[in-house]
């Protein structure tokens, strides 16, 4: 029995230190490293099929702003990208008769400065303001309306639709559109002329101190011609009277 016990435990005994061994010699599984700051750029190369977005980034040097301004601010940013397909429909050389800065409105106006989720369209306010101006009608905003669940954009040149979410992280949120937003700035009519300013009226002075200033020639002759009708009339009296007391 004893002899039996001992043939089974033996073995049973190697095992276990073999299988202690193997553990100890294992490497401590070590955490993942943490995630690098958000790169705008790279997140549009995963993605693909946005080649021409890419290369206006990097010949505005847009994507390095928007890295910056992620990292080192809390607002968010929502882009609207557009594919290669949305830009393959603009008309031919449009991109290349734009100047340096045109090119940098127009990337700039498919940036928001603001994190907008999917549910957040439903319920933002028009008109939404660009990284490339403000809500005025010329100065580059947008306007969002939804569907159901829909998403539109419309610049007042072009109507867009979103087609899909390509990132979000609470800070940044990436989504497809199927056109290139074209701004009113850039190619819509030409903004009205404003409306002059109508210029002040003088002041109105009373008729009664109008007539002075405009008599003083008429009133000055006047006096002249009393004072000279006076002279000549003393001067038909006086000389009478003193050729009579000569003569006495």
């Amino acid at each position: 029995m004893t002899s039996s016990f001992q043939f089974f435990t033996f073995p049973l005994c190697i095992l276990l230190i073999l299988h202690s061994s193997t553990t100890l010699s294992q490497p401590t599984a070590t955490a993942p490293p943490p995630a690098g700051p958000t790169n705008i750029t790279k997140i549009l190369e995963k993605a693909g099929q946005y080649t021409v977005l890419l290369r206006l980034f990097r010949m505005t040097q847009l994507g390095n702003q928007i890295n910056t301004q992620l990292n080192n601010s809390d607002q968010g940013i929502t882009l609207f990208a557009p594919t290669d397909n949305a830009f393959s429909a603009l008309k031919p050389g449009l991109l290349n008769s734009l100047s340096d800065q045109q090119k940098v409105e127009l990337v700039q106006f498919h940036v928001v400065p603001m994190f907008l989720s999917t549910s957040q369209f439903q319920t933002v306010s028009n008109p939404l303001r660009t990284q490339a101006g403000d809500t005025t009608r010329y100065m580059f905003p947008l306007n969002i309306t939804t569907n159901g669940i829909q998403v539109n954009i419309s610049t007042g040149v072009v109507n867009a639709t979103v087609a899909n979410s390509i990132y979000s992280d609470g800070s940044l949120a990436v989504y497809q559109v199927d056109t290139v937003l074209l701004p009113m700035r850039m190619f819509g009519p030409p903004a009205p002329a404003p409306v002059p300013v109508p210029a002040k009226k003088s002041k109105k002075t009373n008729a009664g101190d109008d007539s002075p200033a405009a008599d003083d020639g008429r009133v000055s002759a006047d006096v002249s011609s009393g004072v000279g009708l006076n002279q000549n009339l003393l001067g038909f009296i006086v000389g009478p009277v003193v050729l009579v007391m000569f003569c006495l």
